[in-house]
């Protein structure tokens, strides 16, 4: 027998209709909307694909090998796939973050057997970046740099864009991504761009003030190198509390419990389904709502 090993597992995640978020004004103007449930990846969330492309082409370049030390800065989901990608492959991971991120995240990350290093809150995921160049400067291990290596929005290109083009049978007309690291929808809209350049892709960044998990607007300097402003045709600006609301509005109505950046993404989703008409409009759900829980965001 051939069996599989939990790397096969990445990738082919659900792609989910929408029941009950749809009113009326979006069913007679003759539209679907779709979730993409990256949830189902093994270590809970989109980030899965490009972790593990990021290590496995680096070995493959000969930039890395079983045994040395990886190190990323992270807001969340990226050092939890990390952390698996390197358990599996033989790698000792340090991870980054600022210390103000959800508990259920750092747990998640020591479970892999990951070391952790919190930075302040006030420095942001900046301060976090700066620390980890820092660290490889000083030879203490190799940055992958989910910001600035092309074989991050690669795994989106090569996985996620094929599968939501095949899945809709390439009925898709928009597609909805929160904007982080921005590889999701840099690789996403390369691939599908390139099957039907008329698909809209559609950014989602939080409004001035919000902290939303998973969702950055960059100062211009740190601005993610893989980030190409040209592959996007438009950015929709999603306040704290409404991307929080959805969150629920997901869990209790459509049975998804996804995480808040999720919830951004389908506000931006059903906005789009009241304007258009015959439309398949797909957005992300980056990953589970259990990895929220102690932020208060689901009520106990």
């Amino acid at each position: 027998m051939n069996y599989q090993t939990i790397e096969d597992t990445i990738g082919k995640t659900p792609l989910v209709r929408l029941v009950r978020l749809v009113d009326e004004s979006i069913r007679q103007r003759n539209n679907v909307v779709l979730a993409k449930l990256e949830g189902n990846n093994p270590a809970g969330s989109v980030k899965d694909r490009p972790a593990l492309s990021m290590i496995r082409h680096a070995e493959a370049r000969g930039t890395i090998k079983p045994g040395d030390t990886l190190i990323e800065a992270t807001s969340g989901n990226t050092g939890i796939a990390l952390a698996m990608a390197a358990a599996l492959r033989g790698y000792r991971m340090v991870l980054i973050m600022p210390e103000d991120l959800s508990v259920e995240r750092r747990q998640s990350m020591g479970a892999y057997g990951a070391e952790i290093i919190l930075t302040p809150v006030k420095g942001g995921m900046e301060c976090a970046r700066d620390l980890a160049e820092q660290m490889q400067r000083d030879g203490k291990g190799v940055i992958l740099d989910q910001f600035a290596n092309p074989d991050n929005p690669r795994a989106h290109y090569e996985s996620t864009g094929p599968e939501l083009w095949d899945d809709t049978n390439g009925e898709i007309t928009h597609f909805v991504s929160s904007m982080g690291t921005t590889g999701t929808i840099m690789g996403t809209s390369q691939y599908l761009k390139e099957r039907n350049p008329a698909i809209q892709i559609v950014g989602a960044q939080p409004e001035e003030g919000s902290r939303i998990p998973g969702i950055r607007k960059w100062p211009e300097a740190y601005l993610p190198k893989i980030f190409d402003r040209s592959r996007i045709d438009r950015v929709e600006s999603v306040s704290q509390a409404v991307a929080e609301e959805r969150t629920r509005e997901l869990a209790r109505r459509e049975g998804i419990f996804a995480g808040v950046s999720s919830g951004g993404a389908c506000d931006v989703a059903l906005r789009i389904a009241r304007e258009v008409e015959n439309a398949t409009i797909v957005f992300i759900v980056c990953d589970r709502g259990d990895r929220y829980l102690s932020t208060g965001v689901f009520p106990a």
